[in-house]
């Protein structure tokens, strides 16, 4: 269940909706969900609903935050049958922690941390046995299929003024029934995403992303960005590396993998629903808008070329849903694939994403990251701990815009951090 202090503030932003009060917000613009923004900068600031919903989509927005919140056991059961017998997690909020990232947490399997391993062959098929994802747990009586000890190991490095930092990144001993993992199976670990303004993100029309992409960098500014076709052609939007193509398939896709619910134990009803309610999650409002160091760091994280994959501004087209259709808004990501450079890679292909691609994935409400969940953190695999390592673990395209960040003086370096914060 959601705490009490959400309930009221849900039923009181509600009620502002349902009577035309919604306050005007001090600074008009930018609105970074356009008419879905919330004013909320707290720990359930990825968790209000679209202000803009309309009475019959508000209930259906609750309905599907019930469905996200559901937990799962093992049949039989009277209510929310069907779990495993191998699994990930028992609800999708077990692993969105409240609508945001996981919970990096080193130690031995099952992953505590909120993770997961997708595996394929190196041919790109399934691993014989599993499939494309480990699940580290399993109901009373049955033997999960993996084990998982995660680690972390310290990467040193420095700044342009001698300044040191320490990155880390994560290192992994996975066992299948007790034996060590084949050498010729690939891994990545994954994080989960934030969930919340995902709708509108799925009704940016495709024409605008593929315009967007330059795989043969054309323009000739080291900056490429491909779409991900997935099986059936159609354009990857969701994922890490882009791999799903609509929020439907996406909320079947975690029912089925992470928590093993297979298509027969459940009620496509609800799988609609909880893909309604990431549609139409809002956006939390950015703040500091008339600070100087916020307005210099987003001037440098324009001139450092931040801004050439992490693109500001979409507009959405027609959707099922009206309250993410017609919207400008700001999410600061391309939705393309880009080569980020060997120390991000995976080395695992998914559809035609290979091993060193990653989504730009957006940073709208980035800064709330440590308000909504203390610890939390970034990647897609939960490496950097902080913004800053965030930056420095970047290569390929990015190398440039990396190392004008970590060359550039500390003022500025804090300048761009504050910016990021504002998000």
């Amino acid at each position: 269940m959601r705490s009490a202090a959400r309930l009221r503030t849900v039923v009181a932003l509600a009620a502002a909706v349902s009577a035309g009060a919604c306050a005007e917000p001090e600074q008009a613009a930018p609105r970074a969900g356009g008419d879905t923004t919330v004013d909320v900068r707290t720990t359930e600031a990825y968790s209000m609903p679209a202000p803009n919903l309309d009475a019959e989509a508000f209930e259906r927005h609750r309905a599907g935050d019930a469905a996200f919140e559901a937990v799962f056991v093992a049949a039989p059961a009277d209510v929310n049958p069907g779990l495993g017998p191998m699994f990930n997690n028992t609800a999708c909020a077990r692993c969105h922690l409240r609508d945001g990232r996981g919970m990096p947490v080193a130690g031995p399997g099952p992953l505590r941390s909120h993770l997961l391993v997708r595996v394929s062959m190196a041919d790109g098929g399934d691993v014989p046995g599993v499939g494309r994802q480990l699940q580290d747990q399993a109901v009373f009586g049955v033997e999960p299929e993996a084990v998982v000890d995660l680690g972390w190991v310290d990467v040193p490095g420095t700044y342009g003024d001698g300044a040191p930092f320490t990155l880390r990144r994560p290192s992994m001993a996975i066992t299948l029934a007790g034996a060590p993992l084949p050498a010729d199976v690939q891994t990545s670990l994954r994080q989960p995403p934030p969930v919340f303004g995902l709708g509108l993100l799925e009704a940016i029309p495709e024409d605008a992303i593929v315009a967007a992409a330059d795989p043969a960098d054309a323009d000739g500014d080291g900056i490429s960005g491909r779409v991900n076709r997935v099986a059936d052609g159609a354009l990857g939007r969701f994922g890490h590396k882009a791999n799903t193509a609509t929020l439907v398939l996406q909320a079947a896709a975690a029912y089925a993998n992470d928590m093993g619910v297979t298509a027969d134990e459940i009620d496509p009803a609800i799988v609609e629903d909880t893909a309604f309610y990431t549609q139409t999650l809002g956006v939390p409002a950015r703040t500091g808008l008339d600070d100087a160091d916020v307005q210099r760091g987003e001037d440098l994280f324009a001139s450092h070329g931040c801004a050439s994959c992490h693109t500001e501004t979409q507009a959405s087209g027609d959707h099922p849903v009206a309250a993410v259709a017609h919207q400008t808004f700001h999410p600061y990501t391309d939705l393309l694939l880009h080569d980020l450079g060997e120390d991000l890679a995976d080395g695992r292909p998914d559809f035609e994403a290979d091993g060193r691609e990653w989504r730009t994935p957006p940073l709208w409400g980035i800064g709330l990251t440590h308000t909504v969940l203390a610890g939390s953190a970034f990647l897609h695999d939960g490496r950097a701990r902080t913004l800053e390592e965030a930056i420095l673990w970047h290569g390929g395209e990015a190398e440039a815009a990396r190392e004008a960040f970590r060359t550039s003086s500390a003022g500025d370096r804090a300048a761009l951090i504050a910016f990021l914060r504002s998000l």
